[in-house]
């Protein structure tokens, strides 16, 4: 999809707080950025709990500047609108409303879209399934919709790091409208590093607090559904009624996906495009769909052209787009019927980071994938860089296991990642190799480069002492300098190993064969590099520690080591899948 478009025309207009009736009575109010024309236009809707007067999206003139009106409302229950704010449960009706609303505006000619960021995705698509005959077309950028699986929790662990950075700040914003947050000011301040920044990293004392169920009181006065997150810690019908991958053939609208290899909702963002090329409601939704995966990490905003925010990497000048020209684009063919000939591209546009390089494609996954296993091996000894631990692609023979104890006291440090709160995406990955509890194994010296575009997943043979436990994998670029890039990440809890839904302890000693999602990537390892893969059993404070007892994780608070082993041998070969391109 090219990223020409066409240049602004029209003056601004702003017409402030507009009242949007819902269907239970209650009012959102909207803020609509117009041209200063005469005539009807397309309307683009922003649903932000983010306090629309003061959000900074570039979107607003860039639309409306170009022939849109943009209607940007707070939430139920944010800033202006009434109603009481609980995240996903009312957006789905509220949606709907708003977007009928919004086509009956005189300004309007009948005809809507939608548009946003994060937060403002995920009201995009929950309100999806049988929307208004009035939305024609949807961009999404870094929307989540498995709560359970990747937002709150990642496959039933706790997303400790960033939910309570997250979440405080939104109790900051509710308990202002209660008019108290002057007298619980100081109390939320002291939890955080850095009061003054916007979803600040909380204090190392405070992430370390047991039990994790404290939490639920401790933000429950401007945040009461968070008690339910913490209470809710397996899957079940309490994320059933927000879950819309069940709902996906309900969908009938082009929807333009757009994330990012480094993204946290890097996994909504791809399952949402391939979920609706293959589920949409018919075949016209089917074949609108279209995705773009850039390198970046969870920018804000996105549409200010960049090729950094991604930690400690620059991904070079063709990095640098304007979203908002290919999003423009999209809405011109959709909502105003513009020959552009944006259905005609290939349906796919994705970073190749390692050469920094955009490229097209059909498909996703792409169908030229050669899926390859990568086995672990050693003689025993894979402890930190400095131990024997090697990659490989020939299958291991007769190999002892490597060994370490993990305590909860002292978990491995998070460093990047796909993360919020918690700097983000690419940080070397040394100073987390030096640990003796860290098993790594590290590949050959490429004499030619490898690319891997696509998912990658781990196959490991493990047990441990404890009934419960985490293993927490992580697939590194081993530069020709020894700087160790982190590429994609994965965690499983023991007990969720069969179901999220019906845990069960393991028995000690006994080696489970685990499968670990490490998400996907496009990335080429390039010719004097290595590969190498970091074992261990946390990831600190991005996800909350095992205390390897077994008990309920929100009101555990007694901690045990955990003395854990993971096999590599004819019986037991521990592997990557690796999805290589010829």
């Amino acid at each position: 999809m090219s990223a020409t478009a066409r240049e602004a025309r029209f003056r601004m207009v702003v017409e402030r707080d507009l009242a949007v009736p819902m269907r239970d009575g209650t009012i959102l109010y909207a803020d609509l950025y117009r041209p200063d024309a005469p005539g009807r236009f397309p309307a683009l809707v922003m649903r932000t709990p983010y306090d629309k007067g003061q959000s900074t999206s570039p979107e607003r003139e860039y639309f409306a500047s170009r022939g849109y009106l943009v209607i940007v409302q707070d939430t139920r229950g944010r800033h202006s609108s009434q109603g009481q704010f609980v995240p996903f449960v009312h957006e789905h009706n509220d949606g709907h409303d708003t977007l009928r609303w919004a086509a009956r505006l005189g300004q309007c000619n009948g005809v809507v879209g939608s548009v946003g960021q994060s937060y403002l995705g995920l009201v995009q698509y929950l309100a999806a399934p049988n929307a208004p005959a009035e939305l024609r077309a949807a961009a999404v950028t870094s929307g989540p919709v498995t709560y359970f699986e990747d937002f709150i929790y990642r496959r039933g662990v706790f997303e400790l790091g960033w939910m309570l950075g997250y979440f405080i700040t939104m109790v900051r914003d509710s308990l202002a409208r209660q008019g108290l947050y002057e007298q619980e000011r100081a109390r939320l301040d002291s939890y955080l590093e850095d009061p003054k920044q916007r979803f600040s990293p909380l204090t190392l004392e405070h992430y370390l607090h047991l039990p994790l169920a404290d939490w639920g009181e401790r933000l429950g006065q401007g945040a009461p559904y968070f008690s339910d997150y913490l209470r809710n810690w397996r899957y079940g019908s309490y994320w059933e009624q927000t879950d819309l991958r069940g709902r996906i053939g309900e969908i009938d609208l082009p929807m333009f996906h757009i994330g990012s290899w480094y993204d946290v909702f890097q996994y909504d963002t791809l399952m949402m495009y391939q979920g609706m090329r293959r589920q949409a409601k018919s075949e016209a939704s089917r074949r609108a769909q279209k995705l773009l995966m850039g390198p970046w990490a969870h920018l804000l905003p996105y549409s200010i052209p960049t090729s950094k925010g991604t930690g400690e990497s620059d991904f070079g000048s063709e990095a640098l787009i304007e979203l908002n020209a290919y999003q423009l684009r999209w809405f011109d063919y959709f909502l105003k019927g513009m020959a552009n000939g944006v259905l005609e591209e290939p349906p796919v546009r994705i970073f190749v980071m390692g050469r920094n390089q955009w490229r097209d494609e059909q498909e996703w996954p792409l169908t030229r994938t050669r899926y390859t296993k990568l086995y672990l091996h050693s003689e025993g000894h894979a402890n930190s860089l400095r131990g024997d631990g090697r990659l490989s692609f020939t299958p291991p023979g007769e190999q002892p296991a490597d060994g370490y104890a993990y305590d909860p006291r002292n978990p491995v440090a998070t460093r990047g990642g796909t993360v919020l709160s918690l700097p983000n995406g690419v940080y070397d990955q040394r100073e987390i190799e030096e640990r003796a509890d860290v098993l790594v194994y590290t590949g050959e010296i490429l004499e030619r480069e490898l690319e891997i575009t696509g998912p990658v997943t781990l196959t490991l043979f493990a047990s441990s002492s404890a009934p419960d436990t985490d293993f927490c994998a992580k697939l590194c670029d081993v530069r020709l300098d020894g700087y160790v890039q982190n590429l994609v990440e994965g965690v499983i809890r023991a007990r969720f190993r069969e179901s999220l839904s019906q845990p069960s302890p393991i028995k000690p000693g006994e080696v489970y064969r685990f499968s670990i999602d490490l998400w996907a990537t496009s990335h080429v390892v390039k010719p004097g590099h290595r590969l190498r893969l970091e074992i261990t059993s946390s990831n600190f404070p991005r996800y909350d520690r095992n205390l390897n007892t077994g008990e309920d994780p929100m009101l555990g608070t007694r901690m045990q080591v955990a003395q854990q082993r993971v096999f590599h041998d004819v019986r037991a070969p521990s592997h990557l899948v690796l999805p290589i391109i010829p």
